[in-house]
């Protein structure tokens, strides 16, 4: 039988919140490969509702605007990391054909 010191608040009984899943590896890669053939403006208005989005999803699930920031800018850097690794993966193929 629960207590009051460990019963869960009512509001939260029963209540599933689906975890955005926008930074996993697959939209990782699928951002980087937009960005790589995306250029300037393009490029950019994409990204700035790709990261909007995400953000967007994460305070829909209740996550505190700190938290979502922090969230974005891991997001960010991931992206980048991702995009240097296939430039990087490309360059090597490239040099390997010579």
């Amino acid at each position: 039988m629960a207590t009051d010191m460990t019963r869960r608040p009512a509001s939260n009984e029963g209540r599933i919140i689906a975890f955005p899943s926008a930074t996993g590896p697959a939209n990782i890669e699928r951002c980087a490969r937009e960005l790589g053939r995306r250029h300037g403006a393009d490029a950019l208005e994409f990204w700035k509702a790709e990261c909007r989005r995400f953000a967007d999803q994460l305070l829909a699930a209740g996550m505190p605007e700190n938290d979502v920031r922090q969230r974005v800018m891991q997001f960010q850097e991931d992206v980048q990391t991702e995009l240097v690794l296939s430039h990087e993966k490309r360059a090597i193929a490239k040099s390997q054909k010579r």
